[in-house]
């Protein structure tokens, strides 16, 4: 790894401060557009499909961008790659504050997710080459907590802003609020960020890319749009046929590492047990929780008619339990009690849905926050205990050389099975409000069956989930793995 002079004490930690920012704006606008669903959906008439790309396409556009974005940093320099991704979030995020249009602000929705993808795998790299190796444990722990700050921050902030009602902006603003703090970000990151590159960075592999682009939108398209068109024909072709696609994309990735070594993903990491049961859990994990967020802001706001500002508050128990749990998981239990663990969290989380079912069919429309309260802290729980100590896991029988690909790809599938979760809300809570019939069922009776339907998918996923921990080393975690350096972890 090449880097200029070492930088001196105060440039370094403005370019942490430029890094964990940008890295906060992308947690931020991953969750605060859902609370400000309904907001969008009124002011400009926006479709449900609509709504779902709005984070789908935010979702697909950043899992499928996210290893092509590392390499380009290897291959180009960190901090110029960085500073092109964080200059075109910004500009993205004006469009999407600017725009009437519900295609074009899904398509700035899209663009938004692609420049995230080049500026986020150069956080922990630009970390690395700023920070002498006996400072970088207080760092990673300052950019742990900025992780966990933006996903508490995330649903209160678009509540906040889409409540305010800014200027007459509605929405808007939890878009345009980007703009200043990425046009600091630009500057200061020019002036104090040091450039970097990998001394052998591999080649990109756009084909691999267009293959699994093609695939995943011929999968998804229909899947989201499907309902609205009464599930067509070309719909299902269109599914079907991105199963020859998919196979095609293994095929030429084998082609690629005979070619050259640098596939877009490393198959051979597929041979280890752990980490093919790991991906699993990722990907029907991100499924999950893509479901859950989505379904869940639509029951309180549109069935319920409760403001976004209630909404977001009503989640605060979920993400302080998420908080919570998440560090005693890595600090105290799985150190002790390894996979077991991750298995508990599962059930756990599952308990919460479980609950949240049952009260959902007992209150109806009479339900409140505070009663919202106890499902939701246990299911906080339980993903708490899975999300933090999961990679690591995943990661405890990878061989060390392809640590950087393989913690690249459980990124990557996580965000994958988020936009594949968007995708079923089509069938697991849409078609039910569908075939509801609005003149003998008031709305809030409609959203919460329709709810209590999405919920059971949550549950089963969660099942699926805990089968597949089995997969994972019981052995304890912390002892045995060998995690990656944060470089090759940035890099993938």
């Amino acid at each position: 790894m090449t880097t200029d002079s070492p930088p001196t004490d105060r440039r370094r930690w403005l370019a942490l401060a430029v890094v964990m920012t940008a890295s906060f704006m992308d947690l931020v606008d991953v969750t605060i557009v859902n609370i400000a669903m309904p907001s969008i959906k009124r002011d400009i008439d926006a479709s449900f499909s609509v709504l779902q790309w709005l984070s789908e396409g935010y979702a697909l556009a950043f899992a499928i961008g996210l290893i092509t974005g590392g390499r380009l940093g290897d291959i180009y320099g960190r901090k110029k790659v960085f500073l092109l991704g964080m200059g075109g979030f910004t500009l993205a995020s004006m469009l999407c504050g600017i725009v009437s249009d519900p295609q074009l602000l899904v398509a700035a929705r899209v663009l938004q997710g692609l420049m995230g993808a080049m500026m986020v795998p150069q956080v922990l790299s630009i970390i690395h080459v700023t920070f002498p190796a006996h400072e970088r444990g207080k760092v990673f722990g300052m950019f742990g907590a900025v992780v966990g700050l933006g996903a508490v921050s995330g649903p209160l902030l678009g509540a906040l802003l889409t409540q305010w009602n800014l200027f007459g902006l509605e929405w808007r603003p939890i878009f345009l609020i980007n703009l200043p703090v990425g046009i600091a970000g630009l500057l200061l990151g020019r002036r104090f960020i040091t450039e970097s590159k990998a001394p052998k960075a591999l080649k990109l592999d756009l084909v691999g890319v267009a293959l699994a682009s093609a695939g995943l939108l011929m999968l998804l398209y229909p899947l989201t749009q499907g309902r609205e068109h009464d599930w067509p024909l070309w719909g299902f072709v269109s599914m079907a046929a991105s199963l020859p696609v998919f196979a095609g994309f293994v095929a030429y990735e084998r082609h690629k590492t005979r070619k050259d070594g640098s596939p877009l993903v490393e198959l051979s990491l597929f041979k280890v047990r752990s980490f093919a049961g790991g991906v699993g859990v990722q990907l029907v994990f991100g499924m999950t929780t893509g479901i859950f967020f989505m379904v869940w802001t639509m029951y309180m706001q549109l069935g319920l008619g409760w403001s976004a500002l209630r909404a977001g508050l009503t989640g605060i128990p979920f993400s302080i339990a998420v908080s919570v749990a998440a560090g005693m998981s890595v600090q105290k239990l799985v150190p002790r009690f390894g996979r077991n663990v991750l298995s508990a969290g599962a059930v756990v989380m599952a308990a919460g849905v479980l609950t949240y079912i049952w009260e959902a069919d007992r209150y109806g429309a009479d339900i409140s926050s505070w009663q919202m309260a106890l499902p939701l802290i246990v299911m906080g729980a339980g993903m708490g205990l899975i999300v933090s100590p999961i990679t690591d896991a995943i990661l405890s029988e990878v061989p060390r050389e392809h640590a950087g690909s393989a913690s690249g790809l459980i990124n990557t599938t996580m965000q994958l099975g988020q936009a594949i979760g968007l995708g079923l809300v089509s069938v697991a809570f849409f078609s039910v409000v569908d075939k509801a019939d609005p003149r003998r069922e008031a709305i809030a009776d409609i959203f919460s069956g329709a709810f209590t339907h999405a919920m059971w998918w949550v549950v089963g996923g969660l099942v699926v989930v805990f089968g597949l921990m089995f997969l994972l080393p019981r052995h304890k975690v912390a002892e045995t793995s060998a995690p990656a350096d944060e470089a090759e972890l940035a890099t993938a």
